[in-house]
């Protein structure tokens, strides 16, 4: 039995630059290893408890100062160390980046037909790139199962993995044979401290370093050059909001005075954000190509939950619908570029004229008992079908848990590039000033990155060009009534091995992501808000619902890493992207990657008892003091009437 631990060496988030030219800027930062990283090895140091004879492996691909997390890896208990570091792979994107890591892995005797079992544990993502999506791209190089967002990976003694993976509103209990891959959220097992026996082993043992020639990997697809996305310009975000009314008062009920009077005065109004885009160069007198060939129309995938289809996919619609508009201007008015959705389960036929009346032209369904609920391998092998039929130009995937692991499976077996958590999806061109070519038209799909300060535009060169859109981000385009298309069946040829992860358990909770993307008024708790359990804070969301508004509680990232709540009611970068008339900050400090989660709400207001948080410099109301004594004050101003501003519909 080898137990694998894939890490990767991060700037401390707060020291994180990124140069002109969309890459991270590590040279003055201090480093750490990847917080998603270190749950999972402690995931596999939980797992050696099960197979005391495991051999234990750190592997982590990057600069020789990465050295440095490998030693500190083999301190907490692993055996050996490997790095792959040459300076061919700078640059690289994901997909990159998941096949170097699984051709090392191949190089060292790991590929699905191994006689010994082995698990690979990984991080959920990286903080400096928030896509999620290596861990995918290495489990489909290898040909193996996987399970990702997971809070915990135990043995049943019969050679499986049993895993609970977090999903939107809940989680699942899944059951994976090895070899395995499995990727863990930061609310599993607290990592351990390296051991003083383990830091001596540490600094005696030689870490084994690999370029790629040693590997055999060639460069064609690797590096800057090899990639298949690159980031063509990085532009600054500017803040939105004018300066904060903050309450005065010396007693609570004061500070609550003075917040309804300055609610009832107004006067602050969101700005829309402003991006200050790089200076272009002027445009050459390059020809013009068009390098699309037969490849044509948007395809969509619909994710079902709960017998319904996902909000999130019903808002992909809207970023498509423009699309369509803008490559069929590109054309002339001759392209008749149409959305084709992908709808796959048990008995779903009926959910397809949904999708029609929000804006898919062809829904392509695929039905089979065996789909009834949503499985990785299985879905991915049968869209990957479907995109080598239909050549489609352009993937759009809804940056659900579901979505951020398909998107990048499905891209290792097209051989496409694929962006992440896009906030904006564009058609426009590329000056190729090294071929002396604008290639036209071209997918820009738009991303925040660094912390939220910077838009990053990702263009892929390999079709189709997949991205994923952000939660929350679009809105749901009108329903149509009556809006009918084309129903075409597509029977995928499956593949039996697809189907031995088996999904033992799903459990769905009735808030969450549904009802914060409806919700008239969030009341959201950070760390500062945790000292009773969020306790507060969904009290105050409870007395809002009982005046009837609609109102939901949500966390920030943090609060969700350290267990007070679900993955689905998380804010932020990296959760959902809200839109609600107020959003109330309890105790949240203002971290960019929450930011970038509530900044479009009508009205914030925030309560926090460091008077200097950020979260004051992007709220229109604030008030400074101990939430524990605030909020109840609060709760009984809602009681008597006060609702933030929002009118009561009768």
């Amino acid at each position: 039995m080898t137990i694998i631990s894939l890490i990767k060496q991060v700037p401390l988030p707060n020291e994180m630059r990124m140069g002109d030219d969309g890459l991270m800027d590590r040279t003055k930062a201090k480093s750490i290893i990847n917080i998603d990283c270190q749950f999972g090895l402690e995931a596999g140091l939980q797992l050696k408890k099960h197979y005391p004879d495991a051999r234990m492996i750190v592997c982590s691909m990057g600069p020789g100062s990465f050295e440095a997390a490998l030693k500190t890896a083999v301190s907490m208990g692993y055996d050996e160390a490997c790095l792959l570091s040459d300076r061919k792979l700078g640059g690289s994107d994901t997909y990159a980046t998941g096949l170097a890591i699984s051709t090392l892995l191949k190089h060292l005797g790991f590929t699905k037909d191994s006689k010994e079992p082995f698990v690979i544990f990984a991080g959920r993502q990286t903080s400096d790139g928030d896509t999620a999506h290596v861990p995918s791209q290495v489990a489909e190089n290898l040909g193996i199962p996987q399970a990702t967002f997971c809070e915990s990976a135990k043995p049943d003694g019969k050679g499986n993995i049993i895993a609970k993976r977090i999903i939107e509103g809940g989680y699942q209990m899944m059951q994976l044979p090895m070899p395995c891959l499995v990727s863990l959220t930061p609310t599993g097992i607290p990592p351990r401290k390296p051991s003083l026996v383990g830091a001596i082993k540490a600094r005696n043992m030689a870490v084994k370093v690999f370029g790629v020639d040693d590997i055999h990997l060639g460069t064609e697809k690797i590096g800057l050059s090899g990639s298949p996305t690159i980031v063509a310009a990085v532009a600054n975000i500017e803040s939105e909001r004018p300066p904060v009314v903050l309450s005065e008062g010396t007693t609570e009920s004061a500070l609550a005075d003075s917040l309804i009077a300055n609610m009832k005065k107004g006067g602050n109004v969101l700005q829309r954000k402003e991006v200050k885009e790089k200076a272009e160069k002027e445009r050459p007198d390059f020809p013009v190509i068009d390098t699309r060939g037969d490849n044509k129309h948007i395809l969509t995938w619909a994710e079902i939950a709960n017998g319904q289809i996902a909000r999130p996919s019903l808002e992909l619609f809207t970023p498509a619908r423009h699309l369509v508009e803008q490559l069929n201007e590109v054309d002339k008015g001759q392209g008749g570029t149409q959305i084709k959705t992908v709808l796959i389960g048990k008995n779903v036929a009926p959910l397809a004229w949904t999708l029609f009346e929000h804006g898919a032209d062809e829904v392509i369904l695929v039905e089979d008992d065996r789909l009834e609920e949503y499985l990785v391998l299985p879905f991915a092998n049968i869209i990957a079908q479907i995109i080598k039929e239909q050549k489609p130009e352009i993937a759009l995937f809804a940056a659900t848990t579901s979505g951020r692991e398909l998107a990048p499976r499905i891209a290792v077996k097209t051989g496409s590039g694929v962006t992440a958590d896009c906030t904006g999806l564009e058609i426009g061109e590329y000056v190729n000033r090294k071929e002396k070519t604008i290639i036209r038209p071209i997918l820009h799909s738009r991303r925040p990155t660094y912390g939220e300060s910077k838009l990053a535009t990702i263009l892929g060169f390999v079709y189709p060009q997949i991205s994923t859109a952000r939660a929350g981000t679009f809105e749901v385009p009108q329903r149509v009534e009556g809006r009918t298309g084309l129903v075409s069946k597509f029977k995928p040829q499956f593949v039996e091995a697809d189907f031995r992860t088996q999904i033992l358990e799903t459990v769905r909770g009735g808030g969450g992501l549904q009802n914060l993307f409806e919700a008239e008024i969030i009341v959201s708790g950070g760390r500062g808000a945790t000292s009773d359990g969020l306790k507060l804070v969904k009290e105050l969301a409870e007395a809002l619902k009982e005046k009837g508004l609609k109102a939901e509680w949500a966390v920030s990232r943090s609060v969700v890493d350290e267990g007070y709540a679900e993955y689905a009611r998380q804010v932020g970068q990296t959760g959902k992207t809200v839109r609600p008339k107020v959003y109330v900050a309890i105790g949240i400090s203002g971290a960019i990657q929450h930011l970038a989660g509530m900044k479009e709400s009508g009205v914030v207001v925030a309560i926090d008892r460091n008077p200097k948080a950020a979260i004051f410099r992007n709220a229109d109301f604030g008030i400074v003091g101990e939430y524990e004594d605030l909020v109840p004050e609060l709760i009984e101003r809602v009681k008597q009437g006060f609702t933030f501003g929002i009118e009561i519909k009768k």
